[in-house]
Order: C-alpha cells, then structure tokens, then sequence
C-alpha cells in the first residue's frame, strides 16, 4: 500500500479536478448582465441549442437556455477553456484568445493568452475587442462566476460538456452561432458512427469496467453515469459498477469508492486517469501494486489500462469520436 501512498502524494497538480468538478451550475437572462434563477446545462429546463433564423442576425439559445443575438458571423472570438477552443473550431471558428491551457487544435496556440479557465485576465480580453466570448457551461457555471464574465458588455455563449448528450447540443449550438450547421453535422455523424461501431464491438463480450480517478489524499473516486466519463460507459452498454454507489465525494460525477468496495466490485476493466503530468507514475502502474487489489480480474488479466487524461477529463468536447474508440479499444472486442 506504501507504493499507491506514494504515488497519490506525487499528485501535486490533481488540484485542477477540484476546478473541474465543482462548478455549480446556475441561470441568467439574455441581457448579458444579472444572473437570475439557477439552470444545470443538463436539466430539462436546458433547452437543445436552437435558432430562429438561418441568417444573420440570429438568435440562439445556449446550453443555459439563454437567448443570445448573434448579429454577424463571429469573427473575433475569445474562448475561456480548452473545450470552448474546440468547440469553435469543431464549428469551423477560430480564435485570437485562448485560455494557457488549451493546446488543441495546433493552430489555437497562436492565439492570445487570456490567463486560466478559472482565472480569466478580463483586461487582456478587452484588450482584444471581441465581438463574441464562448464561455464553459461547466466551469464558469457558479453564478458570480457568470455574472463577471457576461458583465463584460461582449456577447457571450456558454457551451460544455458533462456528458454525451451535452457534446452534441454543443456542436449543434456552434452550429448555429458560426451558420455552419453542415459542418457541425458532420462531426456530429462521425461521433454517432463511432458510437454505433464501439457499441457493436462491446456486445462482442459484454464487459464490467470501472474509471477511477485518485487524489492527493489517498482517495479513490469512481465515475458514475451522471459525469462525462460514465456517460459514455452508459453509451456504450459498458456495465459499471459505480453506478450504484452513492453521491459522495467532493467531485460531481465521481463516487468516492473505498478499496473494499473495488474489491467487491471485481470489474473486468479498470480504466485509470492520472491527473498529474509526468514524471509522477500513472495510477495504471500503481494500482495493480496494492496487495488487495492484486488478485481482482482486471489485474490478474493485465487489464488495467491508462485513458487519456485530456479528452476525458480536461477538455471533454467535439473529440468525443476519439474517446467512444479509446474506449472501445481498451475493453471491446477486436
């Protein structure tokens, strides 16, 4: 146990998953300006991304149900995460700022840097003038978050993702911002392709899999369907044990899961994420270090595999093609 000790002491960044996670989630009018009665982007009062005209200017409402006029087609535009970056350019957008960390697609990293996702320099983005901000429905979500961002006089866009659902009316609401709807369709078709192969390969061997997630104080956390990464489990038909475990934890989406429960568990996959970037060890080398966890069947059938840490976590959004085959590879049949 002093190895996985260890290794959950080297996770001096995991910091980002509390940023990531703890977003509430709230409402606001079309104005731009005060917040008003709280809305999650993945209520049913969250209305799908719509329009109700085809040119400009156009109205759309975004993944909090705002009503936002878009009058000409964004030309200068500031995204205020990674996954905003990609949603733009998945709509065939680009931007002049971005957040430090975003670092895909390539050609983002030219843009300005507007300071972090969760500390954005608004004087740099005023600065650029922008005629539009594509804010984080998930991290910029807590009302006074918000109510900072929209307070900017610039017209504003929320879009996220904290599930497959949101992926897709995110793409589709970009759509509509950028009247680029064939193209969002597109990514769109390619996402359901590769939803549709995954799942074909996975009711080969229907198989149990478990995401696990670590932190600093040698806590185990689980994903349930209610987060991005368990969505896509559920997707898929992946049986996930966490399901049923209850809200716990400091980490919407995730289940704190004690070592005698994985054990009670037994799944046939587990599928780590480490936050932290190299040279701390990934939590797939450790895991199967731990003496109890030694005889689990994921373990014993070396099936214990590492996801990637950005598509799954840090910039879940339009590479979700990416994450449905990442997951089919590592627990479908071939």
């Amino acid at each position: 146990m002093r190895s996985f000790k260890r290794y959950l002491l080297a996770l001096t960044a995991v910091a980002v998953l509390g940023a990531v996670f703890s977003a509430a989630c709230g409402g606001d009018d079309d104005d731009g300006g005060s917040a008003t009665t709280a809305a999650s982007p993945t209520s049913a009062a969250s209305p799908a991304a719509s329009a109700t005209a085809a040119a400009y200017p156009v109205k759309v409402t975004d993944l909090f149900g705002r009503s936002v006029e878009i009058k000409a087609r964004p030309a200068a535009v500031v995204a205020l995460s990674p996954s905003a970056v990609e949603f733009v350019y998945a709509a065939g957008g680009t931007v002049i700022g971005r957040p430090t960390s975003a670092n895909f697609p390539a050609e983002a990293k030219s843009a300005k840097e507007v300071g972090t996702s969760y500390q954005p320099n608004f004087e740099t983005i005023l600065s650029l003038k922008p005629d539009l901000l594509v804010a984080d429905s998930v991290i910029h979500a807590d009302p006074q978050v918000r109510k900072s961002i929209e307070s900017l006089g610039i017209a504003v866009v929320f879009v996220g993702a904290d599930s497959y659902s949101q992926v897709t009316a995110g793409l589709k609401l970009m759509g509509q911002v950028f009247d680029s709807t064939k193209t969002t369709d597109a990514v769109v078709a390619k996402i359901t392709k590769a939803r549709d192969d995954a799942k074909a390969r996975i009711a080969k061997a229907p198989r149990s899999a478990v995401v696990l997630i670590g932190d600093k104080d040698q806590t185990l956390y689980a994903a349930k369907p209610s987060g991005y990464v368990g969505s896509i489990l559920a997707e898929l038909g992946v049986t996930n044990p966490a399901s049923a475990l209850p809200d716990s934890g400091p980490f919407p989406g995730y289940a704190t899961i004690a070592p005698e429960k994985l054990i009670q568990f037994n799944p046939d996959y587990i599928l780590t994420i480490t936050p932290a970037p190299a040279p701390a060890p990934r939590l797939s080398a450790l895991v199967p270090q731990v003496p109890p966890f030694k005889g689990l069947k994921a373990v014993t059938s070396s099936h214990v595999v590492e996801i990637d840490v950005e598509i799954f976590l840090q910039a879940p959004g339009p590479r979700l093609e990416k994450a449905l085959t990442a997951i089919a590879d590592a627990v479908g049949a071939p």
